[in-house]
């Protein structure tokens, strides 16, 4: 990674990436400049933004498979893992989720809605908040279409996902699930997750998270852990550990992921946990 000072940065987006994954967070400051598309177009204005693909030209491509949006929205299609394989494509799934007009009938006791979640605070109360593993940034523009601020974090795995979510009118930040959340102690109203704090994550690192989302929340606060994914031997373990961090459950949901087979045993917690309003020394 080493560069001349004054100039142009290496393009080493995927190592540096590598690097964050293997804990070393935040990457050190330099002084060069990196890459920029050759010929960005304006951003588009809001609330026109929230769901409007951006130009190919936007984005610098080479650390990524895909060297256009039309060939990531078609990925979804295809056989390979990808992570979040259908997120950029904003009139598919993406578009219906968190809202009550596209639950399936009878809806999912696991799919909380943002209204529903929302409503178990007195209007005006949840105002700030930050999605961990925002994908394209759809919770936030969600939120932001109730009037609340959400920023999201996100890597950027084969996929351009913190420029997208900027594109969307979304503050990206490019941290990972191992990193020390860079809010100060009792600040936000909600912390949301969906699918990324989940059995993938080591067990010592997904506690440090789960008590660092417990620093951030302001007393009385929300933690909306939104299908939280496990095989049902590991039930017990998790749970004991989400119940020592301290949170009080408001909502709790328990069921089974049915997509590939009962034969594996693979279940989801969804739950809205809240920060006690009293000093928790």
């Amino acid at each position: 990674m080493s560069y001349p000072i004054n100039g142009s940065c290496p393009d080493d987006e995927l190592l540096a990436q590598k690097l964050l994954l293997k804990g070393c967070e935040p990457l050190p400051r330099r002084r060069c400049r990196p890459a920029s598309p050759p010929s960005p177009p304006p951003p588009l204005p809001t609330p026109t933004c929230h769901w409007s693909i951006p130009n190919d030209t936007s984005v610098v491509w080479t650390a990524y498979t895909c060297k256009n949006f039309s060939c990531l929205i078609r990925r979804k299609h295809q056989k390979g893992f990808d992570d979040c394989k259908d997120c950029f494509d904003l009139s598919g799934r993406e578009r219906a989720r968190w809202v009550s007009s596209a639950r399936a009938a009878p809806p999912n006791a696991l799919d909380f809605t943002i209204d529903e979640v929302l409503a178990l605070k007195p209007p005006g109360e949840v105002r700030v908040g930050l999605d961990i593993g925002g994908g394209s940034g759809t919770f936030a523009v969600r939120m932001a279409e109730r009037g609340v601020t959400v920023v999201a974090t996100s890597m950027n795995l084969n996929g351009p996902f913190n420029a997208f979510m900027a594109a969307r009118g979304v503050v990206p930040l490019y941290v990972s699930v191992s990193q020390r959340l860079p809010f100060f102690d009792n600040t936000l109203d909600l912390v949301h997750s969906m699918h990324v704090l989940s059995n993938w994550v080591p067990a010592q690192v997904l506690h440090f998270a789960l008590f660092d989302v417990y620093r951030v929340l302001r007393p009385g606060g929300l933690f909306w852990l939104d299908h939280f994914f496990f095989v049902e031997d590991q039930m017990g373990g998790y749970v004991e550990m989400i119940e020592s961090v301290g949170f009080v459950k408001v909502r709790w949901v328990v069921g089974r992921k049915l997509d590939r087979g009962v034969e594996l045993r693979e279940m989801y917690i969804s739950a809205v946990l809240e920060k006690p309003s009293n000093n928790s020394w």
